[in-house]
Protein backbone atom coordinates (compact mmCIF):
# COMPACT_ATOMS: atom_id res chain seq x y z
CA UNK A 1 0.00 0.00 0.00
CA UNK A 2 1.05 3.43 -0.74
CA UNK A 3 2.36 5.57 2.41
CA UNK A 4 1.03 8.24 3.97
CA UNK A 5 1.90 10.85 6.91
CA UNK A 6 -1.29 9.67 9.03
CA UNK A 7 0.72 6.06 9.41
CA UNK A 8 3.72 7.35 10.80
CA UNK A 9 5.30 7.65 13.96
CA UNK A 10 8.25 9.47 13.36
CA UNK A 11 8.61 11.77 10.42
CA UNK A 12 11.87 13.76 8.66
CA UNK A 13 10.56 16.83 7.13
CA UNK A 14 13.21 18.38 4.55
CA UNK A 15 13.24 22.48 3.22
CA UNK A 16 15.31 23.95 1.27
CA UNK A 17 16.52 27.46 0.91
CA UNK A 18 14.46 28.52 -2.14
CA UNK A 19 11.00 27.65 0.21
CA UNK A 20 11.96 28.90 3.28
CA UNK A 21 13.81 32.26 2.15
CA UNK A 22 12.47 35.47 0.51
CA UNK A 23 15.14 36.19 -1.96
CA UNK A 24 14.11 40.09 -2.13
CA UNK A 25 13.51 40.42 1.61
CA UNK A 26 16.50 37.90 2.73
CA UNK A 27 14.43 36.87 5.28
CA UNK A 28 12.27 33.86 6.28
CA UNK A 29 9.22 34.03 4.44
CA UNK A 30 7.14 34.13 7.86
CA UNK A 31 4.02 33.35 6.50
CA UNK A 32 4.87 30.25 4.83
CA UNK A 33 6.87 29.25 7.93
CA UNK A 34 4.19 29.88 10.67
CA UNK A 35 1.86 27.35 8.73
CA UNK A 36 4.70 24.90 8.92
CA UNK A 37 4.93 24.79 12.19
CA UNK A 38 0.94 24.92 12.75
CA UNK A 39 1.04 21.72 10.62
CA UNK A 40 4.50 20.23 12.51
CA UNK A 41 1.97 21.40 15.68
CA UNK A 42 -0.68 19.26 14.54
CA UNK A 43 1.36 15.96 14.02
CA UNK A 44 2.80 16.18 17.42
CA UNK A 45 -0.82 16.67 19.46
CA UNK A 46 -1.22 12.83 17.35
CA UNK A 47 2.16 12.06 19.28
CA UNK A 48 3.80 12.20 16.39
CA UNK A 49 7.54 12.74 16.14
CA UNK A 50 9.09 14.94 13.86
CA UNK A 51 12.53 16.45 12.97
CA UNK A 52 13.21 18.93 10.40
CA UNK A 53 16.38 18.91 7.92
CA UNK A 54 16.43 22.84 7.10
CA UNK A 55 18.45 24.62 4.44
CA UNK A 56 18.32 28.56 4.49
CA UNK A 57 21.30 29.54 6.49
CA UNK A 58 23.88 30.90 3.62
CA UNK A 59 20.53 32.41 1.94
CA UNK A 60 19.74 34.34 4.82
CA UNK A 61 23.07 36.01 5.49
CA UNK A 62 23.94 37.31 1.81
CA UNK A 63 22.99 40.21 1.47
CA UNK A 64 23.98 41.00 4.88
CA UNK A 65 27.73 40.15 4.57
CA UNK A 66 27.30 41.97 0.83
CA UNK A 67 27.41 38.46 -1.50
CA UNK A 68 26.12 38.99 -4.27
CA UNK A 69 27.44 36.63 -6.86
CA UNK A 70 26.15 33.11 -8.04
CA UNK A 71 28.18 31.24 -6.74
CA UNK A 72 30.19 31.56 -3.53
CA UNK A 73 33.87 30.39 -2.66
CA UNK A 74 33.70 27.88 0.44
CA UNK A 75 35.44 30.12 2.71
CA UNK A 76 32.31 33.07 1.64
CA UNK A 77 29.80 30.15 2.06
CA UNK A 78 31.65 29.51 5.50
CA UNK A 79 31.06 32.81 6.89
CA UNK A 80 27.60 33.60 5.35
CA UNK A 81 26.54 30.17 7.61
CA UNK A 82 28.01 31.36 10.88
CA UNK A 83 25.82 34.24 10.62
CA UNK A 84 22.66 33.10 8.92
CA UNK A 85 22.67 29.67 11.47
CA UNK A 86 21.60 32.63 14.24
CA UNK A 87 18.71 33.96 11.68
CA UNK A 88 17.78 30.50 10.83
CA UNK A 89 17.15 29.47 14.55
CA UNK A 90 15.61 32.11 15.32
CA UNK A 91 13.20 31.87 12.71
CA UNK A 92 12.33 28.47 13.88
CA UNK A 93 12.65 29.11 17.35
CA UNK A 94 9.77 31.50 17.53
CA UNK A 95 7.86 29.97 14.57
CA UNK A 96 7.57 26.85 16.66
CA UNK A 97 7.47 28.37 20.00
CA UNK A 98 4.18 30.02 18.25
CA UNK A 99 2.86 26.48 18.33
CA UNK A 100 4.20 25.75 22.25
CA UNK A 101 6.89 23.69 20.32
CA UNK A 102 10.44 24.01 21.87
CA UNK A 103 13.11 23.89 18.94
CA UNK A 104 16.73 22.09 19.49
CA UNK A 105 19.32 23.08 16.93
CA UNK A 106 21.97 20.15 15.36
CA UNK A 107 24.86 20.89 13.01
CA UNK A 108 25.79 18.16 11.25
CA UNK A 109 28.88 17.24 8.72
CA UNK A 110 29.40 14.72 6.15
CA UNK A 111 32.17 13.09 8.71
CA UNK A 112 29.41 13.11 11.90
CA UNK A 113 27.55 10.46 9.89
CA UNK A 114 30.56 8.45 7.97
CA UNK A 115 32.63 7.41 11.28
CA UNK A 116 30.30 5.00 13.24
CA UNK A 117 31.06 5.96 16.54
CA UNK A 118 29.92 9.64 15.80
CA UNK A 119 27.06 8.50 13.83
CA UNK A 120 25.81 6.67 16.65
CA UNK A 121 26.52 9.61 19.42
CA UNK A 122 24.35 11.95 16.67
CA UNK A 123 21.72 9.33 16.96
CA UNK A 124 21.64 9.19 20.79
CA UNK A 125 20.47 12.86 20.81
CA UNK A 126 18.52 12.95 18.49
CA UNK A 127 16.66 10.24 20.21
CA UNK A 128 17.15 11.97 23.75
CA UNK A 129 15.63 15.16 22.14
CA UNK A 130 12.51 13.43 20.51
CA UNK A 131 12.18 12.00 24.20
CA UNK A 132 11.88 15.43 25.69
CA UNK A 133 9.37 16.71 23.18
CA UNK A 134 11.59 18.73 21.20
CA UNK A 135 11.36 19.09 17.49
CA UNK A 136 14.95 19.35 16.00
CA UNK A 137 16.22 21.57 13.64
CA UNK A 138 19.29 20.20 11.64
CA UNK A 139 21.13 21.66 8.99
CA UNK A 140 24.71 21.09 7.46
CA UNK A 141 27.71 22.40 9.70
CA UNK A 142 28.64 24.84 6.96
CA UNK A 143 30.68 27.37 8.83
CA UNK A 144 33.55 24.24 9.81
CA UNK A 145 32.71 21.72 6.65
CA UNK A 146 35.62 21.60 4.26
CA UNK A 147 34.90 20.86 0.59
CA UNK A 148 35.88 17.02 1.62
CA UNK A 149 33.54 16.77 4.35
CA UNK A 150 30.23 18.66 2.92
CA UNK A 151 27.19 16.85 2.21
CA UNK A 152 26.51 19.81 -0.37
CA UNK A 153 23.07 19.34 -0.51
CA UNK A 154 20.33 18.83 2.46
CA UNK A 155 18.41 16.42 0.73
CA UNK A 156 20.98 13.31 1.69
CA UNK A 157 21.50 14.62 4.86
CA UNK A 158 17.65 14.34 5.24
CA UNK A 159 17.65 11.04 3.88
CA UNK A 160 20.60 10.40 6.60
CA UNK A 161 19.22 11.32 9.64
CA UNK A 162 15.98 9.57 8.83
CA UNK A 163 17.95 6.23 8.79
CA UNK A 164 19.80 7.80 11.71
CA UNK A 165 16.54 7.65 13.68
CA UNK A 166 14.77 4.66 11.82
CA UNK A 167 12.13 7.13 10.90
CA UNK A 168 9.15 6.41 9.30
CA UNK A 169 8.64 8.52 6.84
CA UNK A 170 10.67 11.69 5.17
CA UNK A 171 9.49 14.17 2.91
CA UNK A 172 10.84 16.22 0.72
CA UNK A 173 9.32 19.52 0.19
CA UNK A 174 10.13 20.95 -3.09
CA UNK A 175 9.08 23.15 -6.08
CA UNK A 176 8.44 20.12 -8.02
CA UNK A 177 5.25 17.65 -6.97
CA UNK A 178 7.56 14.67 -7.63
CA UNK A 179 9.01 12.93 -9.95
CA UNK A 180 8.33 12.97 -13.62
CA UNK A 181 9.88 10.71 -16.59
CA UNK A 182 11.29 13.75 -17.70
CA UNK A 183 11.88 17.57 -16.68
CA UNK A 184 8.72 18.58 -16.82
CA UNK A 185 9.85 22.26 -17.46
CA UNK A 186 11.35 20.93 -21.17
CA UNK A 187 9.39 18.52 -22.48
CA UNK A 188 5.59 18.42 -22.47
CA UNK A 189 5.07 14.66 -22.60
CA UNK A 190 6.94 13.73 -19.30
CA UNK A 191 4.36 11.75 -17.66
CA UNK A 192 3.88 12.02 -13.56
CA UNK A 193 5.26 9.38 -11.32
CA UNK A 194 2.81 8.68 -8.14
CA UNK A 195 4.97 6.16 -6.44
CA UNK A 196 8.31 4.42 -7.40
CA UNK A 197 8.53 0.46 -5.85
CA UNK A 198 12.05 0.19 -6.82
CA UNK A 199 14.95 2.22 -7.18
CA UNK A 200 15.78 1.13 -10.50
CA UNK A 201 18.68 2.17 -13.31
CA UNK A 202 15.62 3.75 -15.61
CA UNK A 203 14.53 5.74 -12.75
CA UNK A 204 17.86 7.23 -11.17
CA UNK A 205 18.38 8.14 -14.88
CA UNK A 206 15.81 11.02 -14.79
CA UNK A 207 17.73 12.76 -12.20
CA UNK A 208 18.43 15.97 -14.12
CA UNK A 209 21.38 18.42 -13.10
CA UNK A 210 20.31 20.98 -10.36
CA UNK A 211 18.37 24.12 -10.88
CA UNK A 212 19.87 27.61 -10.71
CA UNK A 213 19.99 29.97 -7.92
CA UNK A 214 19.55 29.05 -4.07
CA UNK A 215 18.94 25.47 -4.37
CA UNK A 216 22.09 22.88 -4.02
CA UNK A 217 20.02 20.07 -5.28
CA UNK A 218 17.35 18.93 -7.65
CA UNK A 219 16.25 15.68 -8.47
CA UNK A 220 19.89 13.66 -8.83
CA UNK A 221 20.25 14.71 -5.00
CA UNK A 222 16.82 13.35 -4.00
CA UNK A 223 16.93 10.43 -5.85
CA UNK A 224 20.15 10.14 -4.16
CA UNK A 225 18.47 10.40 -0.84
CA UNK A 226 15.78 7.76 -1.82
CA UNK A 227 18.24 5.01 -2.23
CA UNK A 228 19.32 5.74 1.63
CA UNK A 229 15.82 6.38 2.85
CA UNK A 230 14.37 3.25 1.25
CA UNK A 231 17.06 1.05 1.78
CA UNK A 232 16.84 1.88 5.84
CA UNK A 233 13.21 1.00 5.62
CA UNK A 234 11.82 4.37 5.17
CA UNK A 235 9.23 5.96 2.80
CA UNK A 236 9.83 9.02 1.44
CA UNK A 237 7.47 11.38 -0.80
CA UNK A 238 8.62 14.37 -3.41
CA UNK A 239 6.13 16.51 -2.67
CA UNK A 240 5.41 20.42 -3.87
CA UNK A 241 6.43 22.92 -0.89
CA UNK A 242 5.07 26.20 -2.40
CA UNK A 243 1.52 26.12 -0.59
CA UNK A 244 0.34 27.33 2.63
CA UNK A 245 0.42 24.26 4.50
CA UNK A 246 2.23 21.57 2.62
CA UNK A 247 2.44 18.76 5.19
CA UNK A 248 -1.31 19.42 5.71
CA UNK A 249 -2.01 19.59 2.10
CA UNK A 250 0.22 16.03 1.38
CA UNK A 251 -2.10 14.26 4.40
CA UNK A 252 -5.28 15.60 2.07
CA UNK A 253 -3.83 13.77 -0.85
CA UNK A 254 -1.68 16.23 -2.57
CA UNK A 255 -0.22 15.09 -5.86
CA UNK A 256 3.49 14.07 -4.75
CA UNK A 257 5.52 10.99 -5.64
CA UNK A 258 6.21 8.63 -3.07
CA UNK A 259 9.31 5.72 -2.94
CA UNK A 260 8.31 2.80 -1.29
CA UNK A 261 10.79 1.19 1.46
CA UNK A 262 12.39 -1.84 1.22
CA UNK A 263 12.89 -4.48 3.33
CA UNK A 264 14.33 -3.73 6.52
CA UNK A 265 18.18 -4.02 7.14
CA UNK A 266 20.26 -4.35 10.20
CA UNK A 267 21.46 -1.10 11.55
CA UNK A 268 25.17 -1.76 10.57
CA UNK A 269 24.19 -2.67 6.47
CA UNK A 270 21.92 0.77 6.68
CA UNK A 271 25.10 2.90 7.71
CA UNK A 272 27.09 1.06 5.29
CA UNK A 273 24.49 1.27 2.17
CA UNK A 274 23.79 5.18 3.54
CA UNK A 275 27.76 5.78 2.93
CA UNK A 276 27.27 9.19 1.10
CA UNK A 277 30.94 9.50 -0.02
CA UNK A 278 32.86 6.03 -0.89
CA UNK A 279 36.42 6.76 -1.34
CA UNK A 280 37.17 3.91 -3.50
CA UNK A 281 36.11 1.99 -6.76
CA UNK A 282 36.62 -1.98 -6.92
CA UNK A 283 36.48 -3.27 -10.06
CA UNK A 284 35.14 -7.00 -9.91
CA UNK A 285 35.12 -9.81 -13.03
CA UNK A 286 31.57 -11.53 -13.85
CA UNK A 287 32.52 -14.49 -11.84
CA UNK A 288 33.13 -12.16 -8.51
CA UNK A 289 29.75 -10.44 -9.74
CA UNK A 290 27.73 -13.96 -9.29
CA UNK A 291 29.51 -14.80 -6.06
CA UNK A 292 28.54 -11.35 -4.80
CA UNK A 293 24.94 -12.34 -5.98
CA UNK A 294 25.00 -15.58 -4.05
CA UNK A 295 25.64 -13.67 -0.66
CA UNK A 296 29.86 -14.14 -0.80
CA UNK A 297 32.40 -12.19 0.13
CA UNK A 298 34.81 -10.52 -2.19
CA UNK A 299 37.80 -12.46 -2.77
CA UNK A 300 41.22 -10.39 -3.84
CA UNK A 301 41.47 -12.83 -6.93
CA UNK A 302 37.47 -11.74 -8.70
CA UNK A 303 39.24 -7.77 -8.56
CA UNK A 304 40.23 -6.37 -11.48
CA UNK A 305 40.90 -2.87 -10.60
CA UNK A 306 41.49 -0.48 -7.91
CA UNK A 307 40.67 3.38 -8.00
CA UNK A 308 41.14 5.84 -5.18
CA UNK A 309 42.50 6.53 -1.99
CA UNK A 310 41.38 4.73 1.03
CA UNK A 311 42.62 2.97 4.35
CA UNK A 312 41.25 -0.28 5.35
CA UNK A 313 37.81 -0.05 6.74
CA UNK A 314 37.30 2.99 4.94
CA UNK A 315 33.69 2.64 2.81
CA UNK A 316 34.42 1.69 -1.22
CA UNK A 317 31.68 0.55 -4.02
CA UNK A 318 31.98 -2.60 -5.59
CA UNK A 319 31.09 -2.37 -9.39
CA UNK A 320 30.65 -4.80 -12.27
CA UNK A 321 32.49 -6.04 -15.37
CA UNK A 322 30.13 -3.25 -16.85
CA UNK A 323 31.08 -0.36 -14.80
CA UNK A 324 27.73 -1.30 -13.44
CA UNK A 325 27.12 -0.78 -8.93
CA UNK A 326 26.91 -3.89 -7.50
CA UNK A 327 27.42 -3.36 -3.51
CA UNK A 328 29.15 -0.81 -1.32
CA UNK A 329 31.46 -2.16 1.41
CA UNK A 330 34.18 -1.43 4.08
CA UNK A 331 37.35 -2.41 2.78
CA UNK A 332 39.65 -5.15 4.49
CA UNK A 333 42.68 -3.61 2.84
CA UNK A 334 44.40 0.31 1.72
CA UNK A 335 44.00 0.84 -1.49
CA UNK A 336 47.87 0.70 -1.65
CA UNK A 337 47.70 -2.54 -0.57
CA UNK A 338 44.51 -3.81 -2.38
CA UNK A 339 46.41 -2.98 -5.63
CA UNK A 340 48.88 -5.29 -4.80
CA UNK A 341 47.15 -8.37 -4.27
CA UNK A 342 44.03 -8.22 -6.48
CA UNK A 343 43.88 -11.15 -8.93
CA UNK A 344 45.59 -13.29 -6.62
CA UNK A 345 44.40 -16.39 -4.37
CA UNK A 346 43.98 -15.78 -0.65
CA UNK A 347 46.53 -18.11 0.06
CA UNK A 348 49.06 -15.67 -1.71
CA UNK A 349 48.73 -12.52 0.00
CA UNK A 350 51.44 -13.44 3.07
CA UNK A 351 53.64 -13.69 0.31
CA UNK A 352 53.17 -11.01 -1.58
CA UNK A 353 52.71 -8.18 1.17
CA UNK A 354 54.81 -9.39 3.84
CA UNK A 355 52.38 -10.25 6.61
CA UNK A 356 48.36 -11.70 6.55
CA UNK A 357 45.08 -10.24 6.49
CA UNK A 358 41.95 -11.07 5.93
CA UNK A 359 41.38 -13.69 2.71
CA UNK A 360 38.50 -11.22 1.81
CA UNK A 361 39.57 -7.94 0.46
CA UNK A 362 35.66 -6.72 1.61
CA UNK A 363 33.93 -9.49 3.98
CA UNK A 364 29.99 -9.86 3.49
CA UNK A 365 29.28 -8.56 6.93
CA UNK A 366 31.08 -5.54 5.53
CA UNK A 367 29.17 -5.79 2.32
CA UNK A 368 25.56 -4.59 1.17
CA UNK A 369 24.36 -5.33 -2.60
CA UNK A 370 22.50 -2.15 -4.68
Amino acid sequence: MTPALANARRLVVKIGSALLVDPDAAAPRADWLAGLAADIAALRARRVEVLVVSSGAIALARRALGLTAARLRLEEKQAAAAVGQIRLAQAWSEALSAQGLLAAQLLLTLDDTEDRRRYLNARETLTTLLGFGCVPVINENDSVATAEIRFGDNDRLAARVAAMVQADVLVLLSDIDGLYTADPRRDPTARHLPEVARLTPAIEAMGGEPPPGYSSGGMRTKLAAARIATGAGCAMAIALGHVEHPLRALEAGARCTWFLPAEGRPARQQWILGSLAPLGVLSVDAGAAAALARGRSLLPAGVRGVTGQFERGDPVEIRGPAGQGLARGLSAYASADASRIIGHRSEEIEAILGWRGRDELVHRDDLVLL
